[in-house]
């Protein structure tokens, strides 16, 4: 067998035994009570139907896996590649136009096989639990907006890609890299203007006791904010959030309806404190250097690869282009993708107690922040057992449980 072909579908089956596994630890995991921090606000009727929910959720995914990976590994060893290749091919186009079309095909047909899961997550599970706000309405009109934006924004990128690597001889990959990375940077920094009122309303926060708090403690850690927004999460579920947008000047932060509705406007400032704190501690610039080195090493490998015959041989196409390359390689990138993603979460997870601790101390209530945790997680139902090797491999974000026990030692301290 071809060696690349060999490495791509071992690193397939392998990437989907790892979610199988998890999964199943998970499960076992799961326990009968809630955690001591978490008995003041769920009882254990409410916490079994938070296992219930997760329980759920894992055999759902589970089956999307299996399913998205059979299907994937069917259109590698059937030749699917190469018969998409062929097909952009007849049109007669020249080789940019021919190279956004495999692309715009080959991104349709990898939508296909999960949108019933997303259908029967949207409208049957989430619904069964109380989650579920969006109309189907709003299911279709989100898709076709996520196609347009594909379109509009990933366009251009490819295009720009491919030409480099078509005209820009062995210092391509350099011109990709330094092309993609302002390329991004001008999305983040258009995005909340333009790109994510597309999904939903942002209205500035009105005036009152929630506004002044938050402004206050934003000028007291010289934080400039452009504008607090109210975004209406509800449109499409109960769940609560709240996030930052943009960056540098043009900073702002967006609450969910429901945050405001069920959180105090203490809780509201701790969080606030936490996302200050990525911030200042440089977080957001550390992890964004990062973004982009790694991208730097993909593109530099891209280059060793991208006119390899062997790697083509292993899709069955015949003819080398940029474009088929592009996609071969991003499929044998995966172990490297999936070895620098274990890092980040390492990296994230310490920066989360950080930042956790940041508002602890800028606030002086490290409780409201802790409360603020627990109240999100048990309106959402998260899973609050989560294994460790489930959070070595996935989690951004350390477990809850763990965020409240050392919040609960600042405030000891």
């Amino acid at each position: 067998m071809n060696i690349y072909l060999a490495l791509i579908l071992a690193s397939l089956v392998a990437a989907w035994a790892l979610g199988m596994i998890s999964r199943h630890l998970d499960a076992k995991n799961l326990s009968t009570r809630p955690p001591e921090e978490f008995r003041d606000i769920i009882d254990d009727e409410a916490y079994r139907r938070s296992q219930q929910y997760n329980l759920a959720k894992m055999r759902l995914e589970s089956v999307d896996d299996t399913i998205s990976t059979v299907i994937s590994i069917i259109f590698i060893v059937a030749g699917g590649f190469a018969w998409a290749d062929d097909t952009v091919r007849s049109f007669g186009f020249g080789p940019l136009v021919t190279g956004l079309l495999f692309f715009g095909l080959l991104g349709l047909l990898s939508m296909i096989p999960g949108l019933p899961f997303s259908v029967y997550r949207t409208f049957v599970l989430e619904n069964r639990f109380g989650f579920n706000k969006t109309t189907p309405e709003t299911f279709v009109a989100d898709r076709l907006k996520a196609v347009v934006l594909a379109a509009v924004i990933g366009g251009p990128l490819l295009a720009g890609i491919l030409l480099f690597f078509r005209w820009a001889g062995p210092d391509a990959w350099l011109w990709c890299w330094g092309f993609t990375t302002l390329f991004s940077l001008a999305v983040t920094y258009v995005a909340p203007q333009w790109i994510l009122p597309l999904f939903n309303r942002f209205t500035p926060l009105e005036q009152g006791e929630l506004r002044q708090m938050l402004e206050n403690y934003a000028d007291s850690q010289g934080f400039e904010l452009e504008g607090l927004y109210l975004m209406d999460g509800s449109k499409r579920s109960t769940k609560a959030n709240a996030f930052f947008t943009g960056f540098g000047k043009k900073r702002r932060i967006a609450l969910f309806d429901t945050l405001v509705e069920r959180h105090t406007p203490g809780e509201i400032t701790a969080v606030l404190a936490h996302e200050v704190g990525h911030a200042k501690l440089g977080h957001v610039r550390k992890m964004l250097v990062a973004s982009v080195l790694k991208t730097g090493l993909m593109f530099w490998l891209l280059s060793f690869f991208l006119e390899s015959p062997r790697l083509f041989e292993a899709f069955g196409v015949q003819q080398m282009s940029v474009h088929a390359g592009l996609v071969f390689f991003a499929l044998l990138y995966t172990p490297v993708s999936m070895l620098l993603s274990l890092a980040d979460g390492a990296l994230s997870r310490k920066h989360e107690y950080q930042a956790d601790a940041f508002a602890a101390r800028t606030t002086g209530r490290p409780g409201e922040l802790a409360s603020a945790l627990k109240r999100l997680s048990a309106d959402s139902l998260s899973n609050l057992t989560p294994h460790p090797f489930t959070v070595w491999l996935q989690y951004s974000h350390p477990p809850v449980v763990k965020r409240v026990r050392a919040l609960a030692r600042h405030e000891a301290a």
